[in-house]
């Protein structure tokens, strides 16, 4: 059987980036939480908020690690995978990666050790700087990745000249159509995933009665963000959603299934796309609601997928069923955040068992929610890697072999599984050991932490029975 290196290739970088897409998510909107509770911490010197600080400091940092080790092979993957497409982009991807590394990478090396390690080393007022820096440090980074990835999908400001591509505005490339919907599209998710997971976990601990009062106010902090944040993704989402028909009308008919260009398009909830016969089968509509959704008129007209040639269909299955994920998790979301509300009036938010698990159940939502959306992203363009300019085969590497891509992928896959093995069993036992302090302050001080991992004050090894001191010490 004869290997395909684009195939090949292609579910490599799926992979790399799916993997790697979950810790930023997570660390973007930790990250702003974390320098909240250090303000709160800092204006009010209740210690409660600087035990929840300190903790998920340690849940930062370890997640973090996980996410620098695995984002590191993805720009190589530009050289080695798609060189064409490398050379052919240089002149504005290079200075836009330049950029980040420039203004985030720098302010989160500079301040990350001071947030991590400087608790007690350092004026609070100062810690209290760094936690905002990295924070900071964070959106940035999201600002310039983000800013490629949407030039990708809806290129300005720049002309094809000599297969190479030459920027002609850098305001109009960095600003293209895409990216101010797609930035806070995946500004709002961070938050969602941060307020999510931090729920679950402090309903967690609240199921077990482990430290009652500073897990009842992290949860109350975050059903209050998520009352907020989860009806305006959905907002944010209907604008991106339009800017998307409008710049990529073929990725909006996948999504909806729909095959002809037509008028009072029902919204399918339910069906199974035949992209060989170009029909679907079983289907389960809701008349007009497409359209209604899509152009803000009961009769609007939506394009089909039958409006390009069928070699320039991206997998319908795959971005149809992707878009209903996505959009299901997100109106649970909504129902849990408006349930919060619903439990406050009687204070039974933070004691009512089901509730409980549910947000522990939800605390895995929101990166499901933030793959299958990538997924639509993504799926939904091809073939095209610079949207309707240069596809995939034209941007592969010409030397590559199906063997050779096989072989990197298989590698890939193996690493990613011991590193994200290791970074859960660690990230479990700092759950574990929970907000209790289980090292003195002498030991802390007599410490000098080298690295992320450092600063949760949790030893990776375990005993025979299978469990750590650490977590011996702060268990229940």
């Amino acid at each position: 059987m004869e290997l395909d290196p684009l195939i090949l290739s292609r579910i490599q970088f799926a992979f790399v980036v799916s993997f790697h897409a979950i810790f930023p998510v997570f660390t973007i909107g930790l990250a702003s939480y974390i320098a909240v509770l250090e303000g709160l911490s800092f204006k009010t010197r209740d210690p409660v908020w600087t035990k929840l600080s300190g903790f998920w400091t340690k849940v930062f940092a370890v997640v973090f690690g996980m996410g620098v080790v695995s984002g590191i092979v993805m720009s190589f993957q530009f050289g080695t995978n798609w060189s064409n497409f490398a050379q052919a982009s240089a002149n504005f991807l290079g200075p836009i990666l330049s950029y980040e590394v420039v203004t985030a990478f720098f302010l989160e090396a500079a301040f990350l050790g001071v947030l991590l390690f400087g608790r007690d080393k350092v004026p609070a007022g100062v810690h209290l700087f760094a936690a905002v820096m990295v924070a900071t440090g964070t959106f940035i980074s999201s600002f310039w990745i983000l800013s490629a990835n949407s030039w990708m999908q809806t290129p300005a400001g720049v002309e094809l000249r000599d297969g190479m591509f030459h920027v002609t505005s850098w305001s109009e490339a960095i600003f293209n159509p895409s990216f101010p919907y797609r930035f806070m599209h995946m500004a709002l998710a961070s938050f969602l995933t941060g307020g999510f997971v931090v729920a679950g976990v402090s309903a967690w601990y609240l199921l077990r009665g482990r430290e009652v009062e500073a897990n009842r106010k992290a949860l109350s902090m975050c059903l209050w963000l998520l009352l907020f944040i989860a009806p305006a993704q959905l907002f944010v989402g209907d604008l991106h959603g339009l800017s998307t028909l409008e710049h990529q009308p073929t990725k909006v008919a996948a999504m909806e299934g729909n095959w002809e260009t037509s008028r009072n398009v029902p919204l399918l909830l339910f069906a199974i796309p035949d992209q060989e016969n170009q029909t679907n089968h079983l289907e389960i509509p809701i008349p007009n609601l497409a359209s209604l959704i899509l152009t803000h008129e009961w009769d609007g007209e939506v394009p089909g997928i039958t409006e390009v040639p069928v070699e320039e269909q991206p997998p319908v299955a795959i971005v149809f069923w992707s878009f209903r994920v996505m959009v299901g998790i997100g109106v649970l979301m909504i129902l849990f955040a408006l349930t919060g509300l619903v439990l406050r009036r009687n204070g039974r938010y933070w004691q009512a068992p089901w509730f409980l698990q549910g947000l522990r159940f939800m605390s895995v939502a929101p990166f499901l929610a933030v793959l299958t959306g990538w997924f639509v992203t993504e799926t939904g363009r091809a073939p095209w890697l610079v949207y309707g300019i240069m596809d995939q085969a034209e941007a592969l590497t010409p030397s590559l072999t199906g063997a050779m891509a096989l072989f990197t992928l298989i590698g890939y896959i193996v690493v990613y599984a011991l590193v994200f093995t290791a970074g859960l069993y660690y990230l479990m036992r700092v759950l574990y050991v929970g907000l209790e302090d289980t090292y003195g302050e002498d030991e802390h001080e007599a410490e000098r932490p080298m690295r992320p991992f450092s600063a949760t004050h949790v030893p990776f090894e375990i005993d025979q029975a299978g469990h750590g001191d650490s977590a011996k010490q702060g268990g229940h």
